[in-house]
């Protein structure tokens, strides 16, 4: 078990070594992004912003103009929802190459309730012009994706989620990713998991669950939201007898919403169906049993897979 924003963090100090450019901000937030890191080992090039998210993101849009690779970090719920107005003006209308990395996205915040259980971050992120959006699904893939985002020009968003996480990948798996490919994690036969971020563990925990009972699945990680690797699902769709989607988000305009665009417009023949949450707000609980509540789980995957081929 790992937690993908010590990862962050980790990557921001390699990667300081070979960018002298790159430049890390935080609003307040540095000990719970791990931008911390960063700054201690590279003061001159971190800035403590304060609770100040909306300059945070003009700041760096105008570092950004001078040459510099900002990462902009805090919780996912002020990294998008607070500053959209400039994010959308500063950063994607102007294609600045800011790159803003949140954590804590999703509803296994937990007990700080729906206040800070960001579940819009994607679909806000997505709809605007020029954004690229991402959501790693372990630390190793998270390193990779903070790689990508350094060494590829343009506005682009990132979210993981606040627990730690089980490391699905090596290295060598993963190498040959780019932004905009999905990756078949585990192929399957009989339907197709498309899941994203902190999904696609339970995803791997439900093929393994359906494969004792004569099931085949297919798992996709789905780490790059937008662009949507649009080949992939109508592969899946061909391949495949059906395919959910599963995401710690709301089902309005995410992963599930990108995934229907296509299907429709495609006009592909498959059954379908989004997993996330529905169009309500949470509640605060333990992460576990928010999981639960809104079935967003091994069990509750399994579950739908039976009904969906059913």
């Amino acid at each position: 078990m790992v937690n993908p924003r010590n990862a962050y963090g980790d990557a921001l100090i390699k990667l300081g070594r070979k960018y002298k450019n790159l430049v890390v901000l935080d609003a307040d937030l540095s000990k719970s992004t791990k931008t911390f890191k960063f700054a201690e080992k590279y003061p001159k090039r971190f800035f403590e912003m304060g609770i100040a998210e909306a300059n945070m993101i003009s700041t760096a849009a105008g570092m950004a103009s001078c040459g510099k690779i900002p990462f902009v970090s805090t919780f996912a719920v002020f990294a998008t929802g607070r500053v959209y107005d400039q994010i959308r003006m500063d950063i994607a209308y102007s294609q600045a190459n800011v790159k803003i990395f949140a954590t804590h996205g999703g509803i296994s915040v937990g007990k700080d309730g729906a206040s800070h259980q960001m579940i819009e971050d994607i679909a806000l992120m997505r709809v605007l012009p020029n954004m690229t959006v991402m959501a790693p699904s372990d630390a190793i893939m998270t390193e990779k994706i903070v790689n990508l985002m350094t060494e590829n020009k343009g506005p682009m968003y990132a979210r993981v989620g606040r627990a730690n996480a089980p490391i699905i990948y090596d290295k060598k798996d993963i190498e040959h990713i780019k932004i905009g490919e999905g990756l078949v994690t585990r192929d399957g036969s009989d339907i197709t998991f498309i899941s994203t971020g902190t999904m696609v563990e339970p995803a791997l925990e439900a093929r393994t669950t359906l494969k004792k009972q004569g099931i085949s699945a297919r798992v996709i990680d789905m780490h790059t939201i937008k662009p949507l690797d649009e080949k992939l699902v109508e592969k899946c769709s061909k391949d495949t007898n059906a395919i959910i989607t599963a995401e710690e988000h709301s089902v309005i305009g995410g992963l599930g919403g990108a995934v229907a665009e296509v299907i429709a417009e495609k006009n592909l023949k498959t059954k379908f169906y989004r997993m996330g949450i529905r169009d309500i707000f949470t509640e605060s609980g333990e992460p576990d049993a928010l999981l639960e509540k809104y079935k967003l789980n091994e069990k509750h995957m399994v579950k739908q897979v039976k009904r969906i081929l059913k």
